[in-house]
């Protein structure tokens, strides 16, 4: 009798073991917050009506080379820091910059890519910028949030600086004449003009960038944990190419 509840017991252990199992190395799933407008890094697929973007395939290319899931969740430019910090989202995936006000704030992962701002201006307008002092007194524009705004306004030199809520609405204002120039991701506002050619616009040639930077993902501050995983997968996609061929589809699109 004794041995027999011995086995019993040994049974049931062993099957609680099983039915642990899947539970303890179950992959931990992220909240990842990206914007709707930073083609090619980040945009809503209206087909699909899901985030698609160069940095959507990157980070799930990074999670899945770490060993965990990710959702993402869409998330408006000036709404991705405060919901990091609020936990509303555990990472962020989007054409951001690293700078050193954000560092204050959050903390950043290796880099995933590097660009700097480009400079739109009406096709008729012959001027030849090559940096943001020649638009001195001029009414300007770029995205609520971005390092270029902060940059433009530690100028003070311009008439004026407008904010946007996105490239889109920079590009329109610049086209309509409400403002002089405007300033953006260069290679969202280069592939958007790709994309979707408008005879009213021209990206200058020649503009040097002031503000370039790189693009990482961004984890709220002092979460060890999730950037040790994000800097891990970061290495392997890198090592083994497949970062380089992210980065090369999106360019070809």
């Amino acid at each position: 009798m004794i041995r027999a509840l011995k086995r019993i017991a040994a049974g049931l252990t062993a099957g609680w073991i099983i039915a642990a199992a899947p539970a303890a190395f179950a992959e931990t799933t992220y909240t990842v917050g990206s914007t709707a407008t930073g083609v090619p890094f980040t945009f809503l697929d209206v087909k699909s009506n899901e985030i698609q973007g160069l940095l959507v395939d990157a980070i799930s290319a990074t999670g899945k080379a770490a060993g965990f899931d990710v959702k993402v969740q869409q998330t408006t430019f000036s709404a991705l820091i405060p919901s990091l910090t609020t936990k509303k989202i555990d990472i962020i995936s989007a054409a951001m910059l690293k700078t050193p006000a954000r560092e204050q704030v959050v903390d950043f992962s290796d880099t995933v890519y590097s660009y700097g701002e480009g400079l739109i201006v009406r096709a008729d307008d012959k001027g030849k910028y090559t940096s943001m002092d020649d638009l001195k007194g001029e009414v300007v524009g770029a995205q609520v949030g971005t390092a270029f705004v902060d940059a433009l306004n530690k100028k003070g030199i311009f008439k004026e600086v407008r904010t946007y809520d996105s490239v889109a609405d920079i590009m329109r204002d610049v086209a309509l004449g409400r403002i002089k120039a405007g300033f953006g991701d260069h290679p969202i506002v280069a592939y958007q003009l790709q994309k979707n050619p408008n005879p009213q616009l021209r990206l200058v040639e020649g503009y040097k960038p002031e503000v370039t930077g790189q693009v990482c993902f961004v984890v709220r501050k002092g979460d060890k944990e999730t950037l040790d995983k994000l800097n891990a997968g970061i290495r392997k996609i890198k090592a083994d190419g497949e970062l380089a061929q992210i980065i090369k589809k999106w360019q070809e699109e």
